[in-house]
């Protein structure tokens, strides 16, 4: 099959390799038809998240069943891929915390994942897609369950205000669970008056222009608290500084945003004279892909205007250099296999 390979960091290329072997009491073999690009791959195919090489990227992917021996999906199903895969036999996936697994990998970081022709997994990692989800937009799902895990884990009232600092598409997606969760004012923070405009057609009652002032405005539209819940989602300590500031006495913040800074300035204090409490966040598990499902399928979320391009997967390194740049328009990239 045709698969682009990362050789070394930056070192990408068109490659023929084996089709992944499928065993067929337990493995579905998917025909990818269409993958989106993440952060996390832009951060893979630069070295600076280390996998073994050679390593095919690629973890949110949809396509066809080629073949399936449990029944549960057939042959020509259009599918989505859950990458996350886990041991299923050790404490944290006895006690339903799978996405938590020490044996845990993901597809196209730990073992081969979607920028190819085809990609095997396990039949209990693989959903099928309704027929109202079109193909293009369907694998911005497996980034719309990592949004709805992280809300899963934070209380949110009907009636309670959430700024979402950083309107990006996780941020976007952040904006409009909020919304469909009841709370009000939802509010979005971000310096692009473009990402404001798009946050604002998809439910976020006011948006805000990051800067010195921000944290002002928050509290002004808040009736001078501050927000209820703060979630936070770019995963930079500047960021989450200022949305320590602008979360209310007695508020929560989400951090959603993967922070990789070792040190580095906060207010510490306010942690603790605010009396804020702190909920991590990581990925999603199997049981958040239905529910996100069923929110795109009821129209409830919306993906189609959080894509911003559409390209060959033969262009996918000049797409992940894409990442690299400060584009306001630039959002999520859909790569389209033939």
């Amino acid at each position: 099959m045709k698969a682009m390979v990362l050789r070394a960091p930056k070192d990408l290329v068109a490659d023929d390799v084996a089709v992944p072997a499928a065993d067929p009491a337990r493995d579905v073999l998917v025909r990818v038809t269409h993958s989106g690009i993440c952060g996390t791959d832009f951060k893979i195919y630069s070295g600076a998240i280390p996998v073994s090489y050679p390593r095919i990227m690629g973890h949110e992917m949809i396509g066809e069943v080629v073949s399936a021996g449990n029944g549960a999906v057939s042959p020509g199903d259009r599918v989505i891929v859950d990458p996350e895969l886990y041991c299923g036999a050790c404490f944290h996936c006895r006690i339903g915390q799978t996405h938590l697994c020490p044996n845990g990998m993901l597809l196209g970081r730990d073992a081969n994942g979607g920028f190819a022709d085809y990609v095997a997994a396990p039949a209990t990692h693989v959903f099928r897609l309704p027929g109202s989800i079109e193909s293009r937009t369907a694998p911005l799902v497996q980034v719309l369950t990592t949004c709805v895990h992280a809300q899963r884990q934070v209380q949110m009232f009907p009636g309670e205000s959430v700024v979402v600092y950083g309107l990006g598409v996780t941020g976007q997606l952040h904006v409009q669970l909020a919304k469909a969760r009841g709370a009000s004012p939802v509010i979005g923070v971000t310096r692009s008056a473009r990402k404001r405009a798009l946050a604002e057609t998809l439910g976020a009652d006011v948006t805000i222009a990051g800067g010195a002032d921000a944290a002002a405005k928050v509290r002004e539209a808040t009736e001078g608290r501050g927000g209820d819940v703060v979630i936070e989602t770019t995963g930079m300590l500047p960021s989450l500084a200022a949305s320590i500031d602008m979360a209310r006495f007695g508020g929560r913040l989400l951090l959603f945003g993967i922070i990789t800074a070792k040190d580095g300035a906060l207010p510490f204090y306010d942690l603790y004279f605010k009396e804020l409490a702190l909920v991590g966040a990581r990925v999603a598990r199997s049981e958040d892909y239905p529910a996100s499902l069923a929110l795109v399928e009821k129209g409830i979320v919306r993906l189609e205007p959080l894509i911003s391009d559409v390209m060959p997967l033969a262009e996918l390194k000049q797409a992940i250099g894409m990442l690299g740049t400060d584009d306001a328009r630039r959002m999520k990239i859909i790569m389209q296999h033939s």
